[in-house]
């Protein structure tokens, strides 16, 4: 292309392959301007998010500070310190970052922003840094100078070195340059806009390093001897008089690799074999009837002392039943059709020794039954249960069995007289409901009969209007009442027809 003698017309087709490649650098230029555009969008909406984060974070420490002084004072002391500091030093970014784009109409116009001259003449001065350049240099050193004083002989304390680091960097080709330099001489703009978002970022993320860090003494603490709670646990929460004891006494956190070096329990020292792994073993006599305590402490081997976690709980003795106690969830009426919930038991008595018959019903587990009649007018549950001394004790109650209410007719979910416009009611759905039922139960419609005034009545099956009663519909006027009656209902998960669904009534408006 550059030998011998050419044509115009090669002369030309020359000068398109020229304009061609510069449109191909200046496309992938303007690529690489909007990447960097799109990175410092997404630092920005991060940091956002990070910020709240980080106050929040702040705002439950102050809580904990003011409830626990001790505890957490230490840590929100030089939280809000690095606090003040990073947002001190947020700012001066924010506001440098203000200066790069004064004057820039549309600051999301990242290909227009591909100029180095503001930071070139703002951060250096010939071969130097200009002052600006050196006060730049001077704030991120101060921010992780007095951050690494506040954290102190931390893991965390390194990698704020590294985050913020001003040592001179390498290039290529192994030669040192000046970290400013490096950084920002010569680049465009929006390059160097992303890099301070991405300083702020970091100034984030200590933050919320730091909170991390500072805690992790409390954290610490929270697994020492002195947050165990010691908590009486019994087989049962009441006993007959001159029963046998049983139960235990166990730690907050119960550790199997926890052993008590001594236990007091009401003045008396436990002996070795009833201490086990994180509990001690309690038994004996109860005593007689009435309300008992148990005070003592356990004693822990901590360091080279005694930590001393005390024991503090109850149980009453009280006098041998002589009935069951039969309550029904649902008053003392049973529902045909119906699995109605009843709770039976016997004070004192493991549900596994407690025996309930009566037509229809079965246990579901421990002391919940449920009960499906049968039959009509009364039905009795008969209860019997073996006391821990063997001997047994029986009761009866009885239950009337009625028929569930008379169901309702309702459209919009609304019965008696509903109005609507003649062209909604082609639309509606029937269903039925029993208002103010103790049950909340579920009633499907099978089929319907609509009368519309002046027609013959239609006969509907399902809960949607057919072609024969919308055309009835049609030739209603307005003022007319259409009754839905006849209404066939039945409870959803049971075959129990209901034995009556009142109509409901529709008034025609236009």
């Amino acid at each position: 292309m550059a030998g011998g003698k050419q044509t115009p017309r090669q002369k030309m087709i020359n000068l398109m392959y020229l304009v061609f490649i510069a449109m191909m650098a200046l496309n992938m230029g303007k690529e690489v301007l909007s990447a960097f555009g799109s990175v410092n969008a997404k630092l920005i909406d991060a940091n956002a998010r990070i910020t709240d984060k980080n106050k929040k974070a702040y705002e439950e420490l102050a809580v904990k500070a003011s409830e626990q002084a001790k505890q957490y004072g230490e840590a929100k002391e030089k939280t809000d310190l690095l606090r003040e500091k990073a947002n001190a030093y947020y700012s001066y970014l924010e506001e440098l970052k203000q200066k790069m784009t004064e004057g820039i109409g549309d600051v999301t116009d990242y290909e227009k922003m591909d100029s180095s001259s503001f930071l070139d003449g703002y951060f250096f001065s010939g071969s130097s840094l200009s002052n600006e350049g050196k006060e730049f240099v001077s704030k991120m050193d101060e921010f992780r100078e007095s951050t690494i004083k506040i954290l102190g002989k931390r893991e965390l304390s390194n990698i704020v070195a590294s985050r913020f680091s001003t040592k001179p960097e390498e290039n290529r080709n192994g030669k040192k340059i000046n970290w400013l330099n490096y950084n920002y001489e010569g680049f465009p703009l929006i390059a160097s806009l992303a890099k301070i978002t991405q300083i702020q970022a970091d100034i984030r993320s200590t933050e919320s390093d730091a909170l991390s860090e500072l805690l992790q003494k409390e954290l610490s603490e929270a697994v020492s001897m002195t947050n165990y709670e010691a908590m009486v646990i019994f087989d049962k929460n009441a006993y007959y008089p001159g029963e046998k004891l049983s139960g235990k006494i166990v730690l907050g956190k119960n550790d199997p690799n926890l052993m008590a070096e001594r236990v007091v329990v009401n003045g008396k020292e436990i002996s070795k074999d009833k201490i086990k792994a994180g509990q001690v073993i309690l038994d004996g006599s109860t005593g007689g009837v009435g309300d008992k305590s148990i005070k003592g402490s356990f004693f822990f081997k901590e360091n080279d002392s005694l930590v001393e976690i005390p024991i503090n709980g109850g149980y009453s003795v009280i006098p041998k039943p002589n009935e069951a106690v039969i309550s029904a969830d649902k008053m003392n009426v049973v529902y045909k059709g119906l699995s109605n919930p009843l709770t039976i038991s016997i004070p004192g008595v493991p549900d596994n020794k407690v025996v309930a018959s009566a037509p229809g019903l079965r246990r579901v587990k421990g002391n919940n039954y449920v009960m499906r009649p049968t039959g009509s007018g009364i039905v009795t549950i008969n209860v019997s249960g073996t006391l821990p001394n063997g001997s047994k004790i029986s009761s009866r109650k009885q239950f009337r069995v009625k028929d569930i209410p008379p169901a309702v007719g309702m459209v919009r979910g609304q019965y008696g007289t509903v109005s609507m416009p003649k062209s909604s009611l082609s639309n509606i759905t029937v269903s039925a409901g029993l208002p103010d039922f103790l049950f909340d139960l579920k009633i499907n419609v099978s089929g319907f009969t609509i009368k519309v005034p002046g027609q013959v009545a239609v006969r509907v099956s399902g809960t949607r209007m057919n072609v024969r009663a919308k055309q009835a519909i049609s030739k209603a006027r307005r003022g007319d009442v259409i009754t839905i009656f006849d209404i066939k209902a039945s409870t959803s998960g049971s075959s129990y027809s209901l034995k009556k669904v009142l109509p409901v009534s529709v008034k025609i408006t236009n």
